[in-house]
């Protein structure tokens, strides 16, 4: 099931780092890079960070989330994250489909590692196009994608 979170509530806040952790430790193992922003999130931080939060739920167990912020006629998706433990459910692919469905007539943005071969599989699956690559360190480049719904 699909809500919406409501990530001032401190305990909603706890349950995204919940899985936003692992999930982004699984990303860092993928590209070789550990110092990924995510990892060093707070409850603080999450709450503090300005995104609409959307998670996906299985009976009461948040599973996945997407974050967003909305400017203008742009969709930015700040994170898509699986917990590990349900990965290759289409949790992710849901959750995409649920933020498309509600901004017809928007771009979507999104940036991810561009070793992160799943993730980027992911992007370009769902019609997205590789717009430029940024390189912010040795050990670290971003891809970034957008798609005009």
């Amino acid at each position: 099931m699909i809500k919406i979170i409501d990530i001032s509530n401190s305990k909603h806040a706890e349950d995204v780092l919940h899985i936003q952790i692992p999930s982004y430790m699984v990303e860092a193992e993928i590209i070789g890079s550990y110092d990924l922003p995510p990892l060093k999130d707070t409850v603080y931080t999450l709450q503090h960070c300005e995104e609409s939060f959307i998670g996906y739920y299985e009976k009461e167990e948040l599973c996945g989330a997407i974050s967003i912020k909305v400017v203008d006629d742009a969709v930015d998706i700040h994170r898509l994250i699986v917990h590990p433990n349900h990965f290759r459910k289409g949790i992710a692919q849901i959750l995409f489909n649920f933020i498309e469905s509600k901004f017809r007539g928007k771009t979507i943005k999104v940036a991810t590692g561009s070793k992160n071969a799943p993730a980027v599989s992911f992007y370009k699956k769902n019609g997205f196009q590789n717009i430029k690559e940024t390189k912010v360190n040795e050990q670290l480049s971003l891809t970034f994608f957008e798609k005009k719904l």
